[in-house]
């Protein structure tokens, strides 16, 4: 008798607006998969790719395992530098957005897909809103052959997940974010579908976040505040991500009415 074969580890792809963003809110969950053998990346959607938040951001991938960058090079919405000669990625026309996250998704074809959640991540930034929704329309649209044809073979994601913070969850970021002037957003706790705990990975966590220099050496942003912070409170705060689970694609289910 021969033991049964552990079932693949799923290939992760996060989508996220800033360089940063993807070592903050699921840092720890791509190191996690990086370190079981999975395929892991991250799709960037502003700054342009000569900049230096680009170099940041390929030695904060290369801590969690994640490969080289993907950007897509568009503006930031409250940094006109970010991306010279380039729109806004608020402002890009959708079209040319999605066909850009279906090529990305085409080409990896992963498992699951880590994007921002539909309030913008604590902070509401119009650009994590932003990302949130046109990650939602170029998941499905990957699956369908007759969509962005030019961008490559379909493929069907089989899990999508938003990075978010429930109520319960914003713990001392709350007082923090506010101590500096930003709006706390987090969702009712019914929301989540995963907390996972990974404490194992906030070393690699704490390394990718470290690598977004001009953003650690700054006061409003959160890799500067979490920078001046005692270890063990920053510790309690990064080693829980949170996540509500979206359902990518067809659901079997009745063909005749629709079911809560």
């Amino acid at each position: 008798m021969t033991a049964s074969a552990s079932p693949p580890i799923p290939s992760l792809l996060g989508v996220f607006a800033h360089p940063d963003d993807e070592s903050l809110l699921a840092g720890g969950v791509l190191a996690r998969h990086a370190a079981e053998g999975a395929r892991t990346a991250v799709v960037t959607a502003t700054w342009a790719p000569a900049s230096p938040r680009a170099a940041e951001l390929a030695d904060a991938l290369a801590a969690l395992g994640a490969g080289q960058p993907r950007m897509l090079g568009y503006g930031d919405a409250r940094n006109d530098s970010s991306a010279p000669g380039s729109p806004r990625f608020c402002d890009a026309p959708l079209d040319e957005v999605i066909a850009q996250l279906v090529a990305q998704v085409r080409e990896f074809r992963p498992d699951i897909v880590v994007t921002h959640d539909a309030v913008g991540q604590l902070t509401g930034h119009p650009d994590h809103r932003h990302t949130h929704r046109v990650t939602l329309l170029a998941v499905e649209a990957a699956g369908l052959a007759h969509l962005y044809p030019e961008t490559g073979e379909p493929w069907q994601t089989r899990a999508l997940y938003a990075a978010t913070h429930p109520h319960s969850g914003v713990g001392d970021l709350g007082q923090l974010l506010a101590g500096v002037g930003k709006t706390v957003l987090s969702v009712p706790d019914a929301y989540v579908t995963a907390a996972v705990d990974v404490t194992p990975w906030v070393e690699q966590k704490w390394r990718a976040v470290l690598a977004h220099r001009g953003e650690v050496a700054r006061e409003r942003p959160l890799p500067g505040i979490l920078a001046r912070l005692p270890e063990d409170t920053r510790r309690r705060i990064i080693s829980t991500e949170y996540f509500t689970r979206l359902a990518p694609g067809p659901v079997p289910g009745d063909r005749l009415q629709l079911t809560p």
